[in-house]
């Protein structure tokens, strides 16, 4: 640390705001926010070693810094997101997604039309945005039936000077062009669109039906006779949304986040008057570590951007991880103009909605993995190839097999061997063993000797084809012992490596330094799904084990007993 940054530490104030890293090339490294400066900045520096990897290489690489002394933490929250976009620090978490997610247009115009724009212009003279969408399939079809229900202009300039286009004649538009509407007609109709794309349909089925009734009245039955058709069409399309709760005007954002072998999932289930109206899902690759901070940067960067109208509660357990929901929640009044709740689902109504949101990210992040494995099948020559270089391997892992250690203090314990080939599992070949050498007495070192000592000397026979490259759940001890193991069975022409779990280290036989592949690589992700399999087997087997044990211990009733 050099002199004049220690000199800002010294003058940090005990106030709220924002603190800015640079390197020594000038360049902004990091911003951050917090309630009191002098205590947050401090914590970067008063311990020589952090958990994160991420921190600790940040720190070490901070030259000088700044800060901006804020009135209150909710304006630092702010200054913080403003400061992100503008400067784009390498050390924070950005949210790098190269879709741009499109945004129902409701232009500014004297009479306006609906279209779909990908990009959000921030300037309000363009007119009204509603989104974002993350089903661009989905949100042609609702423009079509936006279009069939409320008859807008659907022309930039007319067609014709003197008569209407066809789509005035097929029910379309209101040919405005024309004259054919008034301004005050015209512009109920963009109002009633303006509700259904706030998911406000029950003060939107109101006035349909108000306006019915003074069609009628005035004996204009051709106008009557048309609204009554949108209402009806409406009215069937409002009757296929899941309703969530009876008779309610509950309006809440459910929120669902999964994370697994570096894929991230965010689904947010739009509650509105009780209905279920839409389901929006965002996929990220992510480091674990990074989790909570990237899901508050996704929670921001999300109600920042919202162009619909605000629920009046936000209902997700993960925001517990966030902390100081007081603050959130002032954020969130200030950028929406009304008061927002947030809630963390712990009520009987919180769990039920809380569980239908995860039901849903369960199937997202499933379909992503699935995906991902797809792409690993169609380039598993490039990806073998990677792990053959980097992982010094003598053979290309055409066959991978994977091991890990099942059991309960000692008890039932088992082992897995799980398959793979051409990157692809090969269930068909999967294993199960169970340990009869530590029963009662916990030793994963000893089961694993074991369950590799009956693999290896099955080697040749039917059914036992070779593998390329075994892994092995664990650390360096782990994979030490079993080499151990390999060395006494004089096995050769197999490679060997173990992978640990807490920072996804890949270890080889006799090196002392890991080696860490790129978090997203599909090479690593890759191995953790094999890994990962490994370990669902065992569990699944340990638990089939436990239930059968469970139930030949349970006493049984006598003969003519009740």
């Amino acid at each position: 640390m050099n002199d004049k940054l220690k000199e800002s530490l010294k003058l940090l104030p005990s106030l709220p705001g924002c603190y800015i890293y640079y390197n020594a090339e000038g360049e902004i490294i990091y911003v951050g926010k917090a309630k009191i400066l002098k205590r947050r900045v401090m914590s970067y520096f008063n311990r020589k070693h952090h958990d994160s990897v991420k921190v600790n290489v940040l720190v070490s690489q901070i030259d000088r810094l700044e800060y901006i002394i804020t009135n209150t933490e909710v304006e630092a929250l702010i200054l913080e997101s403003h400061l992100i976009k503008k400067h784009k620090p390498r050390y924070n978490i950005l949210l790098k997604d190269d879709k741009k997610y499109p945004y129902f247009l409701i232009t500014n115009e004297d009479f306006p039309r609906i279209s779909i724009v990908r990009k959000r212009n921030m300037n309000p003279e363009k007119g009204r945005y509603y989104g974002p969408y993350t089903n661009i399939r989905a949100m042609h079809s609702t423009l079509d039936f936006l279009k069939k229900i409320f008859p807008l202009k659907q022309c930039k300039t007319p067609k014709f000077k003197s008569r209407p286009c066809l789509y005035y004649h097929i029910g379309k538009c209101l040919a405005p062009c024309q004259n054919l509407v008034t301004s005050e007609e015209y512009k109920a109709v963009v109002h009633q669109a303006e509700l259904f794309l706030s998911g406000k349909q029950s003060e939107l089925m109101k006035q349909l039906m108000e306006q019915i009734q003074k069609y009628s009245d005035s004996e204009q039955f051709e106008k009557a006779a048309k609204l009554r058709d949108s209402y009806l069409d409406l009215k069937q399309t409002l009757e296929k949304q899941k309703v969530v709760y009876e008779n309610t005007k509950l309006n809440e954002d459910i929120i669902s986040v999964q994370h697994e072998d570096g894929i991230l999932v965010v689904v947010i289930m739009m509650i509105r008057e009780g209905r279920l109206i839409d389901k929006k899902d965002f996929t990220y690759e992510v480091e674990e570590e990074d989790r909570t901070e990237f899901f508050e940067t996704f929670f921001k960067e999300y109600y920042n951007t919202l162009s619909l109208e605000f629920p009046d509660r936000i209902v997700s357990n993960e925001l517990e991880a966030l902390g100081n929901k007081a603050l959130y929640e002032e954020w969130l009044n200030i950028i929406s103009g009304k008061k927002v709740k947030i809630s963390y689902g712990k009520s009987a109504q919180g769990k039920e909605l809380q569980s239908l949101a995860d039901k849903n990210s369960r199937v997202v992040i499933d379909n992503a993995k699935l995906s991902k494995m797809s792409k690993i099948r169609d380039d598993f020559n490039n990806i073998g190839s990677y792990l053959k270089e980097k992982l010094k391997l003598n053979n290309f892992p055409y066959r991978i097999e994977c091991y890990d250690i099942s059991h309960i203090q000692g008890t039932n314990t088992v082992a897995s061997m799980v398959t793979f080939i051409n990157g692809l599992s090969k269930k068909s070949e999967y294993k199960k063993f169970k340990i009869k050498s530590t029963e009662g007495k916990p030793d994963d070192f000893l089961s694993m000797k074991e369950v590799l000592t009956r693999r290896l000397t099955h080697l040749g026979d039917k059914g036992w084809d070779k593998p390329d490259l075994i892994i092995i759940d664990g650390g360096k001890g782990q994979l030490s012992s079993v080499m151990q193991i390999v060395k006494e069975l004089g096995v050769t022409g197999i490679d060997f490596v173990s992978l640990a779990k807490r920072q996804e280290e890949v270890f080889l036989p006799n090196t002392s330094k890991s080696i860490l592949l790129p978090r997203e690589s599909s090479a690593l992700f890759l191995i953790q799904r094999i890994r990962d399999e490994a370990h669902r087997f065992a569990i699944t087997y340990h638990r089939k084990l436990r239930s059968k044990k469970a139930i030949k211990t349970t006493p049984q009733p006598e003969t003519g007993e009740q």
